[in-house]
């Protein structure tokens, strides 16, 4: 992928993250991905898995924390779906639609095809 190259004397480069948390509700690989364009990330994949949690696989450039990464998506996509959707909010616990944890692995160790294999495999069971 062009965008995962790394060019030492500009000192320019993406970072590739495979990223899970948990979901409520499920309407979002179209806001997820105008949330990426929007801030400066890209989403190669996004998947819902288990039933109540999703997968993405995205390169970001090092100026982005995770940190931010995950309060983009999370904050600005639970804020337009309640939006667009207000009567979800009184059928969540809490009316929250993310729980505050998630899972970050950077990746480097596992190569990017079995990530993309693995994401793939998440929307089987459905």
């Amino acid at each position: 992928m062009k965008e995962n190259l790394i060019h030492y004397r500009t000192c320019v480069c993406n970072i590739n993250y495979h990223m899970v948390w948990s979901v409520k509700y499920r309407y979002l690989q179209k806001l997820v991905q105008e949330i990426a364009e929007d801030k400066g990330f890209t989403v190669h994949l996004f998947e819902c898995g288990e039933g109540d949690h999703v997968h993405c696989f995205v390169s970001a450039p090092p100026k982005l924390s995770i940190t931010a990464i995950m309060k983009y998506l999370k904050g600005i996509s639970g804020r337009k779906l309640f939006e667009r959707f207000p009567e979800i909010r009184n059928q969540l616990w809490k009316g929250e639609l993310w729980n505050h944890s998630y899972y970050v692995e950077m990746v480097g160790s596992v190569s990017e095809e079995n990530i993309r294999r693995y994401i793939e495999h998440q929307s089987k069971a459905y």
